[in-house]
C-alpha cells in the first residue's frame, strides 16, 4: 500500500497517520534504519499518547502490507502490468517492469481516493501538519533505537511537496514514477509509457475492491 491507503481509516487520529508513513519515510532517509512492528509494540502502553499512537500506526503499516501483498489480486495485477510494460519496452526483461507494476498498483489506489473525494488528500496533509515533526523524530528514535536526525526536515519537505495530488494526472504521475526509479537506481521510463498509463489505471481499478479487501480470517476449529 501507499501513503494514503494506509492512512485512510485513521485521518481523525493524526499521530496514527504519521506512524503509517514512517517505514516509507525511513526508506528514503536511511535504509539502514527500520521501524519494525517488534520495535513499536512495547510503546503501545506508553504514557506518551503521541508515541503510543505513532507506534500503532507503524504496526498498522506492516499489517496492511502483509495482507495486501499476499492477496491474489495484487499478485495477478502486478504480473499483468509487468507483462504489458515489457511489451512496450522491448528487451527490458529485468527487475524494472515488475517493480513498476508493484508501485503503480499502489499509486493508482491512492489516486482513486483523491479522484473520488478531493478533500481526502487535504485531510491527510492536515493530519500530518498537526503532529510536531521534532516530536516525531524523537518517537521514531525510541521505536527504532537509532538516531533519525533529518527526519523532521524530510517530513516537512514531504508535506510541502504534496505529490499525492499528482497521482491523478498521468503526465505528473510519470514524473513522480521516474523520481522513484532514480531513487532506487533504475533507469527512467520513456515518455511513451505515459500513453499506456490510462490502460494500466483501468486494469487496477477493475480490481480495486479486491485489492483493498483484507482476507477473511480463518474459521475457528469446531469443538
Amino acid at each position: 500500500m501507499n501513503f494514503l491507503s494506509h492512512a485512510i481509516d485513521h485521518l481523525e487520529t493524526p499521530p496514527v497517520v504519521v506512524g503509517t508513513a514512517i517505514p516509507d519515510w525511513l526508506s528514503v532517509l536511511d535504509r539502514r534504519v527500520r521501524a519494525r512492528s517488534r520495535g513499536a509494540r512495547p510503546h503501545l502502553d506508553s504514557d506518551d499518547q503521541v508515541l503510543r499512537q505513532i507506534a500503532a500506526g507503524v504496526i498498522r503499516h506492516h499489517e496492511d502490507d502483509r495482507w495486501f501483498h499476499g492477496t491474489r489480486a495484487f499478485a495477478e495485477t502486478n504480473l499483468e502490468l509487468a507483462v504489458q510494460l515489457r511489451e512496450r519496452l522491448p528487451g527490458d526483461e529485468g527487475f524494472r517492469p515488475s517493480f513498476v507494476g508493484h508501485i503503480l498498483v499502489e499509486m493508482f489506489l491512492d489516486a482513486f481516493w483523491i479522484r473520488d473525494d478531493p478533500t481526502v488528500a487535504d485531510r491527510y496533509y492536515a493530519s500530518l501538519e498537526e503532529v510536531d515533526q521534532v516530536k516525531v523524530e524523537g518517537c521514531v528514535a525510541a521505536i527504532t533505537g537509532r538516531s533519525v536526525t533529518g527526519l523532521a526536515g524530510l517530513i516537512r519537505r514531504f508535506i510541502d511537496a504534496r505529490f499525492l495530488y499528482d497521482y491523478t494526472d498521468h503526465d505528473k504521475l510519470l514524473f513522480r514514477l521516474n523520481q522513484v526509479m532514480r531513487r532506487v537506481g533504475l533507469a527512467d521510463l520513456p515518455a511513451a509509457v505515459g500513453g499506456w498509463l490510462p490502460a494500466a489505471q483501468d486494469l487496477v481499478e477493475a480490481r480495486r475492491d479486491e485489492l483493498l479487501s483484507p482476507p477473511e480470517p480463518p474459521n475457528p476449529p469446531s469443538e
